[in-house]
């Protein structure tokens, strides 16, 4: 799947309970954040770009996670191993 995201775009912070995520950016600038579920608290950023030193990163399955794009354009690729499933409030964290 194909993700255009403008910076600003509301992603909640959420996890994928039924598969892993492997994100390659093929446009742009995102910040990638992962975080925990008991403190609620950012606990990695990865910005990830094309050009940069990092293009792509493996969401393991379960893992709390947020985007946020730097530039205007920005596209990332997703690829997941199951079929999409719409995003149940179990699996999104409020903060």
């Amino acid at each position: 799947m194909l993700n255009a995201i403008e910076p600003g775009s509301p992603i909640p912070i959420h996890r994928h309970s039924k598969s892993s995520e492997t994100v390659v950016c093929l446009r742009g600038r995102l910040v990638w954040e992962y975080y925990d579920e008991h403190e609620r608290k950012c606990t990695e950023r990865i910005e990830l770009s094309p050009n940069g030193p990092i293009v792509a990163l493996n969401v393991p399955l379960g893992q709390w996670h947020t985007v946020k794009a730097l530039e205007s354009g920005s596209v990332i690729m997703e690829v997941k191993d199951g079929p999409y499933e719409p995003q149940s409030p179990a699996n999104v964290l409020s903060l």
